[in-house]
């Protein structure tokens, strides 16, 4: 279904002084580590502001990561209040036929509620370990580790953890966490489609893998926010916004970073606590941010390994934005904070359109990386009549990019892409390839000097390194 438009106010109307708006947007763009991809905040209700930094838009999905983990705790409460799932049963319960397998008492003392919590009592991540154990039915690999200590003692933050969590929820549903929450929570939110990667066993993973749209974001804190109550509706149960969000096991330390103030607060069911209320927290900057004080949730998208920096200019300069309301005479302010939003843009790589000279050389060129772990193998030009294109070979797959104009180059097939840069010197071609699905770009360097091809992944992806899986997985298994 088309998603309704949300309630819309100016800054002014709502309390919020756009020049502390401005203040975080001239933060954002001033640290050279943060890649912002989009802004929404909401305040009383009403969207005050929003902004996408092309070549992003709005109606475009984007992979969320570990902000997935909130929907598929979302998708649990369901499932309780529906009688399906019970948080203080065992796990092991749910999956009976593992039961002659899972003989360690830890694994078998392990309760829904320490899985969706991150306090199944492991004191590590266990990905590679669950997956390599049993990679077809990775909650048996799960349970087959002990854990390391009494579950509910330790905080780990564990992805197995929230995928067991989510297959329970698609065991007792019958159903993907998708098809489960299309009727009882996106529809009604007014989201629309969404995509969630699978693994091997067919589940979606739960754990991340969620590409839905910054508004989405959006709709789930304003939900939370009013305590599961959307348009009138009780759409979760009452009080389970607040069960979910306060802390439930302590995080002290355990993200092994002392400057990570945000992850020192505690963790609630799959919501981390803040310095400044609540949150859902994705790799590389995908945020919910739910500020009961405030009365407010900013929904984010980016490109960024300094998170904790991006949430310290969330707080210096946004915060303070947020005052009583209406302030008088913010016309004129909030116009122009409307003009500069409507704006926004990532600056494009420098670049010649074209070689400017031995072009025939470049058209007869191949670039090979020397690298074994190299994003791309290989690359050709291909020219025509409209310019030139990069032509890149992974294993099987081949990339088409259309290169040379002077701002970015949005192509959606064979995957949604932004392409810009080009020649800057006569032997060498420098171009960057925004994946506008994710949060990732690519770096590509082809040298005419020695046909050497260069591929460097400005944010690394987690789950998947190959160019061909960087986009929404649309139907895919």
């Amino acid at each position: 279904m088309s998603a309704s438009a949300l309630p819309t106010g100016s800054p002014a109307s709502q309390g919020v002084d756009a020049s502390g708006v401005h203040a975080f947007l001239d933060a954002l763009e001033a640290a050279p580590e943060i890649e912002p991809h989009s802004l929404m905040i909401m305040r009383h209700g009403h969207l005050v502001a929003s902004g996408w930094w092309a070549p992003y838009s709005p109606d475009r999905p984007h992979l969320l990561y570990s902000l997935s983990k909130s929907f598929t705790g979302t998708a649990a409460a369901l499932a309780e209040v529906e009688g399906l799932l019970d948080f203080d049963a065992p796990v092991i319960s749910y999956f009976p036929e593992f039961e002659a397998d899972i003989t360690d008492p830890r694994s078998r003392a392990i309760l829904v509620r320490h899985v969706a919590s991150m306090s199944s009592g492991h004191e590590r991540e266990t990905v590679e370990e669950t997956y390599g154990l049993d990679p077809m039915e990775p909650v048996r690999g799960f349970l087959l580790l002990p854990p390391d200590r009494d579950p509910g003692t330790v905080f780990a933050y564990n992805q197995p953890a929230t995928y067991t969590l989510a297959a329970i929820v698609q065991r007792v549903t019958g159903q993907s966490l998708t098809d489960y929450l299309r009727p009882r929570l996106l529809d009604p939110l007014g989201i629309g489609e969404v995509f969630w990667q699978r693994d091997r066993a067919g589940r979606e993973i739960g754990y991340s893998g969620l590409h839905a749209t910054t508004d989405a974001v959006a709709r789930l804190g304003e939900l939370y926010l009013r305590d599961g109550v959307w348009e009138g509706e009780r759409l979760l149960p009452e009080g389970w916004a607040d069960r979910a969000t306060r802390p439930h096991i302590p995080t002290t330390g355990a993200m092994g970073d002392s400057d990570r103030q945000d992850w020192d607060r505690g963790y609630g069911y799959q919501f981390w606590t803040s310095r400044h209320g609540y949150r859902g927290d994705g790799a590389y900057g995908q945020f919910c941010l739910v500020l009961p004080e405030h009365d407010a949730v900013i929904a984010t998208t980016a490109a960024t390994e300094r998170m904790q920096d991006f949430l310290n200019l969330v707080w210096k300069h946004l915060l303070p934005a947020f005052g009583p309301e209406p302030l008088p005479g913010g016309e004129a302010a909030d116009a122009a904070l409307r003009e500069r939003l409507a704006g926004l843009a990532l600056p494009p790589a420098p670049g010649s359109p074209a070689p400017p000279e031995r072009a025939e050389d470049w058209a007869a060129a191949e670039f090979r990386s020397s690298e074994g772990d190299s994003p791309a193998r290989s690359a050709g030009l291909v020219q025509d009549a409209d310019g030139w294109t990069l032509r890149l070979t992974e294993g099987e797959s081949r990339l088409d990019l259309r290169i040379g104009k002077a701002d970015w180059t949005v192509a959606e097939e064979p995957l949604p892409t932004a392409v810009s840069g080009g020649w800057t010197g006569s032997g060498t071609l420098a171009v960057e390839v925004a994946f506008l699905e994710t949060p990732h770009r690519l770096a590509l360097t082809c040298s005419l000097a020695d046909r050497t091809l260069t591929a460097r992944w400005c944010t690394q992806p987690l789950q998947s390194g190959r160019l061909a899986s960087q986009r929404a997985p649309r139907g895919s298994v």
